[in-house]
C-alpha cells in the first residue's frame, strides 16, 4: 500500500484529525522533508499566512513544491480552497472548476490561492502526478468561516443569510483516498451535495448568532473576509463524481451537527434546504400577512389567465417589470403560490443582493442571481423560471413610456426555453408603473458602483419618502408559446430566436394596450370582463 505523507505544520487541525481516518498516513512538517524518500503520495496542507486562515503561506509553499519537484514520479496532492473563486453579488452559485472570477472581484484572498496553484503547476506539472483539491469549508477546520462554528457565539451580518457547504472530515479523507488510489491528475472541487443557510447552520452547531453591523465587524477582521458571510460561495462537485466516482456520504447539515457529536452520526429526519436559499415557510408566512395586505387591500390586485401556468413541469415566465423596486415580481410570486400552489423562481439583478435585509428577503422568496448557470439548473429540475426580458432598464423606464415594452436585449429567455424545451408563458401588469412613476433621473457613477442602478430615479415619493403609491393593479397571464416544434439546437439559430422573441413581445404589448384601453382610473375600477360561467382562480392549500 502506498504510504500517504501529510505535509503540514503540527498545529494544522485538518491534518491532525485526518490521521485517524487515513490508513498508512503520517504527518511530516515542511521543514523535515529532506529525509522522505520518493515513491510516496504527498498531500500538502498549506500553512495559513493570516489570522483568519484564509490565505496560504506562499513562501513555504514554494519550498515544498521545490522539494516535490526534485522527486520525479511521485504523486502530489495540493489541498487548495474554494476561496479561489472569490465571492460577491455577481458570483454564480455552484461554480465548476473552469470558473474564473472577473478581474475586479475576489481581491487578495482569491489572488493568493490562485498564486498557490499556479506555483504548483509551474514546478510540478510534467514531473509528478499533480492533483489539486479545492475544498469548501471543512468540519473542524481552524480556517474562516468554519472556525466560527467552534465558538458558542458567532458573529453574523444583519440582513444576510447566505447558504454554506460544510464538508465532513470523513468525506475529505475519502476524497484523498480516492485521488491517491486512482493516481488521477487534475483539479477537482470537493464539497457535499447539499447546503445550509448560515442562520440554520449556527443552530445545528448549537451556537448563537450575534448580529454585528459591517462597520463594527470591520474592526475585528478585514472587510474582504466579511464578504464570505455576506454572499453565498457554493461550488459544484459534478466533476469529481463523474471522473473519480467520489460521492459524499454526509450532507452539510450532518457535518454541522457532527461538530458536537463523537463517532459516526446517523441523522433521522435530516432537514433539507433549498440549494439557492428559498424558504417556503417564509413565503407562506408573508403570504398570510404582508403580501395579503398589499395584494388585497393596498394594490387590490386582480388577475386573469392563471390556468395558463402548467400544473407541473418546467416553464419560462416572461414578464414586464416596472417601478424599479421588485414589488411586481413579489406580487406575481404571491399570486402564483396562492392560486396554483407552485413556487416560481425569479432571476434577480445582483444589485438587489447587495443591500442587507433586501438581499435576505429576495433570496428567501426564491430570487436567484441572473445568470445562465442558475437558469439551466432550475429548468433542468422542472421548475418555473421567472425572467424580465427587458432587463434593468425596463424597470427604470420614464413614466411617459412605461407601458411601451423596451427591447428584449439578447433574448436569453428564448434560448433557455429552446434548450430546455420549456413553454414560454408571458405575463403583464398594468398598475405597477404608478407605484413609483419616474419623472426624472440623476446619473451618478458613485451610486451606480454602489448599487448597480443605472440612475437615481426621481418620483413623487422617491428618494425623499420611498413609499409606493396605492395604485390599482391588474395582472394577466397569456397563453403559453410552445417551442416543441424546434430542436434544442435552434437556440443557436438567430432567426428562430428573434422570431419567437417578437411573438412574445407582440403578445405582451397587445395585452397591455388592450388593458390600458379598458382602464378608466389609475386607482379604481376593474378592467377584466368575465362571463357568468367563468370562474375565478381559487386559492390552493400551500
Amino acid at each position: 500500500m502506498t504510504q500517504i505523507i501529510l505535509i503540514s505544520h503540527a498545529n494544522n487541525s485538518l491534518a491532525k484529525q485526518l490521521i485517524g481516518k487515513l490508513d498508512n498516513a503520517i504527518v511530516v512538517a515542511p521543514e523535515d522533508l529532506s529525509d522522505i524518500q520518493s515513491g510516496s503520495s504527498y498531500v500538502y496542507f498549506p500553512q495559513s499566512a493570516d489570522r483568519d486562515g484564509m490565505m496560504p503561506d506562499l513562501g513555504e509553499a514554494r519550498r515544498v513544491f521545490q522539494f516535490a519537484g526534485a522527486r520525479d514520479g511521485s504523486q502530489f496532492v495540493l489541498i487548495s480552497s474554494a476561496l479561489i473563486y472569490g465571492t460577491g453579488p455577481n458570483r454564480p452559485p455552484f461554480v465548476d472548476e473552469n470558473y474564473r472570477a472577473p478581474g475586479n472581484s475576489g481581491g487578495y484572498i482569491r489572488d493568493s490561492w490562485d498564486s498557490l496553484e499556479s506555483s504548483a503547476v509551474i514546478q510540478l506539472e510534467g514531473k509528478n502526478t499533480l492533483t489539486i483539491l479545492r475544498l469548501s469549508a471543512v468540519e473542524g477546520s481552524s480556517a474562516f468561516p468554519a472556525r466560527l462554528f467552534t465558538h458558542r457565539f458567532m458573529p453574523t451580518l444583519p440582513g444576510h443569510d447566505p447558504v454554506l457547504q460544510l464538508l465532513s472530515l470523513k468525506d475529505l479523507a475519502q476524497a484523498i483516498r480516492c485521488v491517491v488510489g486512482q493516481q488521477k491528475s487534475g483539479t477537482f472541487n470537493v464539497a457535499p451535495d447539499t447546503v445550509v443557510p448560515l442562520h440554520k447552520a449556527v443552530r445545528l452547531a448549537h451556537g448563537s448568532r450575534i448580529p454585528m453591523p459591517r462597520t463594527l465587524s470591520r474592526l475585528a477582521r478585514h472587510a474582504e473576509t466579511l464578504e464570505y458571510l455576506r454572499y453565498s460561495w457554493t461550488i459544484s462537485n459534478h466533476k469529481i463524481k463523474q471522473e473519480l466516482g467520489f460521492i459524499p456520504s454526509l450532507s452539510s447539515a450532518a457535518a454541522f451537527r457532527q461538530k458536537n457529536n463523537s463517532g459516526e452520526l446517523a441523522i433521522a429526519n435530516e432537514p433539507e434546504f433549498d440549494p439557492f436559499g428559498m424558504d417556503q415557510d417564509y413565503i407562506r408566512f408573508y403570504g398570510k400577512t404582508l403580501f395579503k395586505f398589499l395584494s388585497e387591500f393596498y394594490w387590490r390586485i386582480e388577475d386573469k389567465g392563471l390556468e395558463h401556468i402548467p400544473v407541473s413541469g418546467r416553464g419560462v415566465l416572461a414578464g414586464m417589470h416596472r417601478g424599479f423596486m421588485p414589488f411586481d415580481g413579489v406580487m406575481a410570486l404571491h399570486t402564483i403560490v396562492k392560486k396554483t400552489g407552485r413556487y416560481p423562481r425569479f432571476l434577480t439583478h445582483p444589485g438587489l443582493l447587495k443591500f442587507p435585509f433586501l438581499a435576505n428577503f429576495m433570496t428567501k422568496l426564491g430570487g436567484v442571481l441572473a445568470c445562465q448557470e442558475s437558469a439551466d439548473q432550475l429548468l433542468e429540475n422542472d421548475q418555473l423560471l421567472g425572467i424580465f426580458p427587458e432587463g434593468i432598464h425596463g424597470a427604470f423606464t420614464f413614466y411617459r413610456d412605461s407601458y411601451k415594452l423596451q427591447a428584449f436585449g439578447r433574448d436569453a429567455f428564448v434560448k433557455l426555453a429552446l434548450r430546455h424545451r420549456a413553454p414560454i408563458i408571458p405575463f403583464v401588469t398594468v398598475g405597477s408603473a404608478e407605484i413609483f412613476p419616474i419623472f426624472g433621473k440623476i446619473k451618478s457613477r458613485r451610486w451606480t458602483r454602489y448599487a448597480d442602478w443605472p440612475f437615481i430615479p426621481i418620483t413623487p415619493t422617491f428618494p425623499l419618502l420611498p413609499v409606493p403609491l396605492p395604485s390599482k393593479w391588474h395582472t394577466q397571464f397569456l397563453p403559453p408559446i410552445s417551442v416543441e416544434q424546434y430542436p434544442p439546437e435552434a437556440a443557436e439559430d438567430r432567426s428562430v430566436v428573434k422570431a419567437i422573441s417578437r411573438q412574445v413581445r407582440s403578445s405582451m404589448q397587445q395585452a397591455v394596450d388592450d388593458m390600458l384601453a379598458r382602464r378608466r382610473s389609475i386607482f379604481f375600477g376593474s378592467i377584466f370582463e368575465r362571463s357568468p360561467d367563468e370562474s375565478q382562480s381559487k386559492p390552493v392549500p400551500v
